[in-house]
C-alpha cells in the first residue's frame, strides 16, 4: 500500500551532498538518500513500511502533531534503528507476534515522544548493547513485553509509561542495565519490572509500578536491582520477589495494597531496605526463606496487615536484621522458625500486634537490643528445644504476658523491663529454661514471674513491683534465683528461699496466662489443657427423649435415630455371633448457625456412650484457630492434641471448611486435614469427628477434600426455624425462667420472627433467645415504675417489651 504523505529530507551540512535535499515518496527512499546528520521530517500519514535507520539522522513528525504519523507494516519489525539517530513523535504499530514493533540495536539513539501502540511480541526492544535514551514514550502491548532490553545493552528511560502489557511491563536480562526515571508500568500480565541473569542491572527513580497481574518487581539468577523514590502497589501476587541469588535495594520506597507477601525472597537472595514503607498486605509484609538469603532494612515501617499472618516471616536458615524499624498493626510481627535462621533486631517499635510481637521456634534465634514493644497479646515467645538468643534493654508495655519460654526453649533476657501485664511478666512452662538478668515486672495483674513444671530458670537480680497475684511463683523445685527482689513481702521470702521452699500451686488453667481470650487459641496449652469430663451417664431412651423435646429439627431427629438404630442392632448382631454391618459414625452437619448443630452433636455423643460405643461420650469443640499453627510443624501437634482430649468423645469441628480456604496458598489447614484423616483412620473406634458448617461451603470442602468426604457417613442438614418453632423456643425460655407469653405477645411474636430478616446474619434459635432477653429487659424497664406489681405483672410478658426488628 502507497504511504499517505511525502517525506522532506533536510540537508543540515555545508558540502556537495546538498542534492540529497527534496521530497521523497517512501520513508525508505528518503532513509536510503539521507546521510549522517540529515533530518526526515515526515507528512502525516499512515506508513506501511519496515524501516532500518542506519545512519545518524533524525525522523521526526509534524510539530504539534503528535501521532499523525503511523508507522504500520502488516508484519515484521516497524521501526529498527542500527545508529546514533534520533526518532520524534511518531506512531508505531505492530502485528507480528515474533517480533518487536520498535528494535534498537544498536548506537546511542535518542527516542521522544513515540507512542507504541502494537500487539507485538516486544514493544520497544534495545539489544546488541545499544545506549538509547527514551524520553516520553508510550507502549501498549497487550500481546506480550512492554519494554525489553537484553544482551548487555544498557539506555536511559525517562518520563516513559507502559499502559499495558500482555507479559512483563518491563523485562531486563542478557547482562542488560538500563535506567528508569520517572516511569510508569501498569497494567501488566506478567511482573512489572522482570529482571534476570548474571550481570543484569537496573535502576529506578522515582517510578510506580502498578495494577499488576503477578509481582510488582521479580528479580532473580543473579541480577541485580536499585529502586529509590519508587511505588509497587495493587498487584495481584506478591509486590516484590527476589528468587536464586539475586540482590535489591529499595531506598524511600513504599510498596502497599498487595494481596499476598509485599517481598518475598529467597534462594540465596539479599535485600536491603532504607526508609521504606511495607503497608496493607494480605500474607507476609517481608518473607524471608532459606540459607544465605539476607534482609537488612534500616528506618522502615511495616503497619496495615489485612491478612492474618506475621509481618516479617524469616525460616529455613534465612536471617534478617531490623534497625530502627517500626511494626504495627498486624495480627503477628515477627516470627523466625527453622534452624540456622536468625533475627537482629535493634532500637526498633513493635506495637498494636494483635497475638504475638516476637515469635521464635523450631531452633531458631533472635537478638533485640533496646526494642519497645506494646499493646500485644504476648511480647516475645522462645517456643521449643534449641530455640533462643537475647533480649536486651527492651522494654514491653501493655501486654497480657510480656514474655514467654515453653518447651525447652533457652534465651538470655538482660535488662529488660515488663509494665502491666494483665497477665504474667515473664511465663515459664514445660521445660522451658530461659537466663533472667536485671530484668524488672511493674503492675502486673498477675505474677511477675511465673515458672512452672520444674523449669530450670535462672534469675539474677530481678525485682518485681506492684504484681496482683504476687511477685515470685515457683510451682515446683527447678528455678534457680539470685538476689531478686519484690515489693510484696510473702514473694520476697519466696524469691530468697529459692526453689527448694518455693509454695506448690495448682496448675490447672494456667493456660490464660498465655494470652488474652482472644488470643489464646495460638498457645499450646489452650489446646491441650485437661481432658473434659464425660457427661453424667443415662440411658439411650432419656437422652433420645431430650433430643425430641427440641424444638423443630424433625429430619435431624429421623437421621439421628436411624442411625442410632442402625448402632444398636449391629451391636446386638455381634453378640448374638452375627456379622454386623460396618456403620460409619462421623458425620457432617450443615446449616446457618443457631440451628442445634452443637446441641445435636453433644446429644449424640451421649447416646453413643450409653450404647457402649464410645467410652466416654463427651463434647470437644475446636474450630480453625484452635487447630492450625503459626508454623509448619506446629498444626500437627495441635491437631493431635486436641483430638487425644476428644478421645472417648465426640470432636466437634465448627465452620471445618476454614481448614481449606479457596485461596489457600502457604496455608497450614491443609495440615491439619491430613492430620486429622490419619488419626480418623488410626483411631477410628475411639473418637467420632462431626465437621460443621453451612451448607455450601461444607460441600465445596468436601468437593476438594475427597480424602475427608470418604470418611464420614452421612450429610446431615439443619434446616433454618420457621417463624412457629421460634416462637416455641420463646415459650420454652419464658417457662424456664417462670415467665408467661401475655394476651397479644404470641401473634406479635410471630409476626416480628415473620419479618425480621433472614440473611446470614440471621441466628435461628440464637435470634429466638436473644428476643427473650431483650423482651426481659424491657419487661423489667416497664415494671420497675409500677409501685406495687402483681405477680401477673411480674411474669407476663406483652406485645410492647418486643425489641424493635432490626
Amino acid at each position: 500500500m502507497a504511504p499517505q504523505g511525502t517525506v522532506q529530507v533536510t540537508y543540515t551540512g555545508t558540502s556537495r551532498w546538498r542534492r540529497r535535499t527534496g521530497e521523497y515518496a517512501s520513508l525508505a527512499a528518503a532513509l536510503e538518500a539521507a546521510g549522517d546528520g540529515d533530518v526526515l521530517s515526515i507528512a502525516p500519514g499512515t506508513y506501511r513500511e519496515n524501516l532500518v535507520v542506519r545512519h545518524a539522522v533524525t525522523l521526526r513528525g509534524p510539530d504539534g502533531a503528535r501521532g499523525s504519523v503511523r508507522l504500520a507494516p502488516v508484519d515484521g519489525v516497524a521501526l529498527t534503528v542500527r545508529a546514533s539517530a534520533g526518532v520524534h513523535d511518531l506512531h508505531i504499530e505492530g502485528q507480528d507476534s515474533a517480533s518487536p514493533a520498535l528494535l534498537v540495536e544498536d548506537g546511542a539513539a535518542e527516542l521522544s515522544g513515540i507512542r507504541v501502540a502494537t500487539r507485538s511480541a516486544v514493544g520497544i526492544e534495545v539489544r546488541g548493547g545499544a545506549r538509547p535514551t527514551v524520553r516520553r514514550c508510550t507502549v501498549d502491548n497487550p500481546g506480550g513485553i512492554g519494554i525489553s532490553v537484553l544482551d548487555g545493552s544498557g539506555g536511559i528511560f525517562e518520563d516513559c509509561e507502559v499502559v499495558s502489557a500482555g507479559q512483563s511491563g518491563v523485562a531486563v536480562q542478557g547482562g542488560a542495565h538500563p535506567r528508569l526515571e520517572r516511569c510508569r508500568i501498569h497494567h501488566a500480565s506478567g511482573a512489572g519490572i522482570s529482571l534476570s541473569g548474571e550481570g543484569s542491572s537496573l535502576d529506578a527513580f522515582g517510578c510506580e509500578v502498578y495494577e499488576i497481574k503477578g509481582a510488582g518487581v521479580r528479580i532473580a539468577s543473579r541480577a541485580v536491582g536499585h529502586l529509590t523514590d519508587c511505588t509497587v502497589h495493587r498487584t495481584t501476587s506478591d509486590g516484590v520477589t527476589l528468587d536464586t541469588d539475586a540482590a535489591l535495594t529499595l531506598s524511600d520506597c513504599d510498596i502497599h495494597d498487595i494481596p499476598e507477601n509485599a517481598i518475598d525472597l529467597r534462594s540465596r537472595s539479599v535485600l536491603t531496605l532504607t526508609r521504606s514503607k511495607v503497608r496493607r498486605f494480605g500474607r507476609n509484609g517481608l518473607s524471608v526463606w532459606d540459607p544465605g538469603t539476607r534482609v537488612d532494612a534500616h528506618q522502615c515501617e511495616i503497619h496495615d496487615s489485612t491478612g492474618d499472618y506475621p509481618a516479617v516471616w524469616v525460616s529455613d536458615g534465612a536471617a534478617a536484621v531490623l534497625d530502627s524499624c517500626r511494626l504495627h498493626d498486624v495480627p503477628d510481627a515477627l516470627f523466625v522458625l527453622d534452624r540456622g535462621s536468625r533475627a537482629d533486631v535493634v532500637d526498633s517499635d513493635i506495637s498494636q500486634v494483635r497475638n504475638t510481637a516476637v515469635s521464635v521456634s523450631d531452633g531458631a534465634s533472635a537478638q533485640l537490643d533496646d526494642c519497645r514493644i506494646r499493646e500485644a497479646a504476648t511480647g516475645a515467645w522462645f517456643r521449643d528445644h534449641g530455640t533462643g538468643g537475647t533480649l536486651s534493654g527492651c522494654s514491653i508495655d501493655d501486654t497480657a504476658t510480656g514474655i514467654i519460654v515453653t518447651k525447652g526453649a533457652d534465651p538470655t533476657v538482660e535488662r529488660c523491663t515488663v509494665v502491666s501485664p494483665s497477665e504474667s511478666g515473664f511465663y515459664v512452662s514445660a521445660e522451658g529454661r530461659g537466663t533472667f538478668k536485671s530484668c524488672r515486672v511493674t503492675g502486673s495483674g498477675g505474677y511477675g514471674f511465673h515458672i512452672i513444671d520444674g523449669c530450670r530458670t535462672s534469675l539474677t537480680r530481678c525485682r518485681t513491683e506492684r504484681c496482683a497475684r504476687g511477685g515470685y511463683e515457683f510451682a515446683e523445685p527447678g528455678p534457680v534465683s539470685e538476689d531478686c527482689t519484690s515489693d510484696e513481702s510473702a514473694t520476697t521470702h519466696a524469691a530468697e528461699a529459692g526453689p527448694a521452699t518455693a509454695p506448690a500451686v495448682a496448675t490447672a488453667g494456667t493456660a490464660g496466662l498465655l494470652a488474652p481470650i482472644s488470643a489464646r487459641p495460638a498457645a499450646p496449652a489452650a489446646v491441650s489443657g485437661p481432658v473434659a469430663e464425660a457427661p453424667p451417664s443415662r440411658p439411650p431412651d432419656e437422652v433420645l427423649g431430650e433430643l425430641d423435646t427440641l424444638v423443630g429439627l424433625d429430619s435431624v431427629k429421623r437421621e439421628v435415630r436411624a442411625l442410632t438404630d442402625m448402632i444398636e442392632v449391629g451391636r446386638r448382631r455381634q453378640a448374638a455371633g452375627l456379622k454386623a454391618a460396618s456403620a460409619r459414625r462421623h458425620l457432617v452437619f450443615t446449616g446457618s448457625p443457631g440451628t442445634g448443630k452443637t446441641t445435636v452433636a453433644r446429644l449424640y455423643g451421649e447416646i453413643l456412650a450409653a450404647l457402649g460405643v464410645l467410652e466416654l461420650g463427651h463434647l470437644v469443640e475446636v474450630s480453625r484457630v484452635d487447630l492450625v499453627g503459626e508454623h509448619i510443624g506446629s498444626t500437627a501437634i495441635r491437631t493431635q492434641e486436641a483430638f487425644d482430649r476428644a478421645r472417648g468423645g465426640v470432636l466437634f469441628i465448627d465452620e471445618a471448611y476454614a481448614l481449606s480456604p479457596e485461596d489457600s496458598g502457604r496455608d497450614f489447614g491443609r495440615e491439619a486435614i491430613d492430620t486429622l484423616v490419619k488419626l480418623m483412620e488410626d483411631h477410628r473406634e475411639s473418637v467420632v469427628v462431626i465437621v460443621a458448617g453451612y451448607t455450601a461451603e461444607m460441600r465445596r470442602f468436601l468437593d476438594v477434600n475427597p480424602g475427608v468426604a470418604s470418611r464420614f457417613s452421612r450429610t446431615i442438614t439443619f434446616g433454618d426455624y420457621t417463624p412457629e418453632e421460634l416462637l416455641r423456643i420463646v415459650e420454652q425460655q419464658a417457662e424456664e425462667h417462670e415467665y408467661r407469653i401475655g394476651e397479644g405477645a404470641e401473634e406479635a411474636l410471630l409476626k416480628y420472627f415473620t419479618l425480621i430478616p433472614k440473611g446470614p446474619a440471621f441466628g435461628n434459635g440464637r435470634t429466638a433467645r436473644q428476643t427473650f432477653e431483650a423482651m426481659v429487659e424491657r419487661h423489667a424497664g416497664r415494671v420497675a415504675q409500677l409501685s406495687q406489681p402483681t405477680t401477673d405483672d411480674l411474669t407476663l410478658l406483652y406485645p410492647e417489651d418486643l425489641p424493635e426488628p432490626p
